[in-house]
């Protein structure tokens, strides 16, 4: 069967890791192809592919959407997306091959014929640009539509792969919006598509920093050793946002940040941070690690004081006056949706025993960034005075994920002079300072793994339930206890967040 990579080059040294994979013969076909994530990440992303030369001469891009265009109305969408977007410099050449493949098939989700001429449009792509009937369907809508688009494609039989070809769907979060969505949307999917064949897009797996999670553990001895309770006091995970909701009144109201980021984000960015090290880093090893950490999650009994929601009054931020959530346009006022969530976990392993995990996430913080810090027991004995280390923290391990992406070393140093004082300082390892090439954008990344069928970064299905699994009763429970507690736009969210940690002897970690 055709897995839609390249042969190898029998004259490159198979030590050689410098090349980098190249996508087989493929039609991707976009569905929403008019939307902000098509129109400012993935064509962009599609040309960058093409522009590093990762993508196939005959690679092929068909649009899908309720527009009456023309291909070169389509193309020109696709042109001006890239020019405002694209992280690679804009090359005609590159452009002038990719367009020759973009089509645009215009139609509803609800109408067979409209599916009768994107088949019939893909099978002429596959004579005239040598193609191979190897099709990618990425399902940019949102969820309520995927029942209909996907029964469409069996319809047509544009699901069914001919012999030697492949199919694949490529649906976007949010994986339903509590366990049991989730597995009716799986169903619905595994009705058409395997398993093997559906990617659940998760844009934060794809970044390099979370990628190099894995590398930072297992690749140097330097850590592994100390990745444990034994020397770690507890693991801090942050996404803190600036902004507040923008145009999204529609999807998030109801839904709140800790569906929209907890459920998926940081809990894989837990699972990676927690895992044991897996045989291989092929999809099914890494994937099972994932799953047994997840399943290993456990809340804690009291979820009224080891869980914290917020939602954002008015404020000052970056020198501008902010409104509150509930002034929002398409906010009714009386929303009770979280836009600050914070929550501990424990994770029931060998390994982890006694180490709570601290996740948080919110809308208009005070500044934008991911990260993942570890943070390390205090020494046992220390032969100073108090008045001697009085500045000293815990030493800190931390991995950048945006938006300057590295890690951090904090630990305990003499300050010149002639006591003896301690201080924390810093050692700084940065992506943009070390590497030559710039980190690729995310979406680049799985597009590609999704072209040449490489799943390791694309959460199952049993990852996306054990999930939900973990944050229905935390919903649940704020459904029937209180409201969310308000905090100034700007600030670092509400001060129950800060208490729950002292509760623990713990504060969080200034960004």
């Amino acid at each position: 069967m055709n897995t839609g990579q390249q042969p190898p080059n029998p004259l490159r040294d198979p030590r050689d890791k410098r090349l980098p994979r190249v996508a087989g013969p493929c039609v991707l076909v976009l569905f929403g192809v008019t939307g902000d994530l098509s129109r400012k990440k993935l064509l962009p992303a599609i040309y960058d592919l093409a522009n590093r030369g990762l993508l196939p001469p005959g690679f092929s891009l068909v649009g899908f959407a309720r527009r009456d265009w023309e291909h070169q109305d389509f193309r020109q969408l696709a042109h001006d997306a890239v020019k405002e977007h694209a992280r690679t410099p804009f090359r005609e050449d590159v452009w002038n091959q990719l367009a020759e493949g973009i089509h645009f098939v215009p139609g509803t989700f609800d109408d067979p014929g409209a599916f009768e001429t994107l088949a019939m449009a893909v099978k002429e792509l596959d004579e005239q640009r040598g193609t191979g009937g190897n099709y990618a369907f990425y399902l940019s809508i949102p969820p309520k539509f995927f029942q209909e688009v996907v029964q469409q494609l069996q319809a047509s039989g544009l699901s069914q792969p001919s012999e030697g070809s492949w199919r694949r769907v490529v649906i976007e979060k949010p994986f339903g919006h509590d366990l049991a969505s989730a597995q009716e949307l799986n169903g619905i999917l595994h009705e058409v598509f395997p398993e093997e064949s559906i990617f659940r897009i998760d844009h934060y797996l794809g970044k390099e920093t979370v990628q190099n999670i894995l590398a930072l553990r297992f690749a140097n001895n330097l850590f592994e050793p100390i990745w444990n309770r034994s020397y770690v006091d507890h693991v801090q995970i942050t996404m803190a946002e600036d902004i507040g909701i923008g145009g999204r009144a529609g999807y998030f109201d109801g839904v709140g940040t800790a569906r929209d980021v907890i459920q998926n984000h940081l809990l894989q960015l837990l699972a990676l941070t927690a895992m044991e090290e897996p045989v291989s880093f092929a999809a099914e090893s890494v994937r099972a690690e994932k799953a047994k950490v997840l399943s290993a999650v456990r809340l804690p009994k009291d979820l009224g004081t080891n869980t914290v929601r917020g939602q954002y009054a008015a404020g000052w931020q970056g020198g501008v006056k902010v409104r509150g959530y509930h002034e929002e346009e398409g906010i009714p006022p009386n929303s009770r949706t979280d836009t600050y969530a914070a929550v501990r976990v424990d994770v029931d392993t060998r390994r982890w025993a006694g180490v709570p995990f601290y996740l948080r996430t919110g809308k208009r913080l005070a500044r934008r960034a991911t990260e993942v810090a570890l943070v390390f027991q205090r020494a046992p004995h220390l032969p100073f005075a108090a008045t001697d280390t009085e500045e000293l923290g815990q030493n800190a391990l931390v991995i950048r994920v945006q938006p300057d992406e590295g890690v951090t070393m904090r630990f305990g140093s003499k300050v010149p002079g002639t006591s003896m004082e301690v201080r924390d300082v810093n050692m700084d390892f940065d992506y943009g300072e070390s590497f030559t090439e710039s980190s690729p954008e995310a979406y680049e990344r799985l597009l590609l793994d999704v072209l040449i069928g490489d799943p390791p970064l694309f959460p199952r299905q049993e990852e996306v339930e054990l999930s939900w699994e973990i944050l229905d009763p935390i919903e649940e429970y704020w459904d029937k206890h209180g409201k969310p507690e308000l905090y100034k736009a700007g600030s670092w969210g509400p001060k129950a967040a800060d208490e729950m940690m002292a509760r623990d002897g713990r504060a969080w970690r200034r960004l």
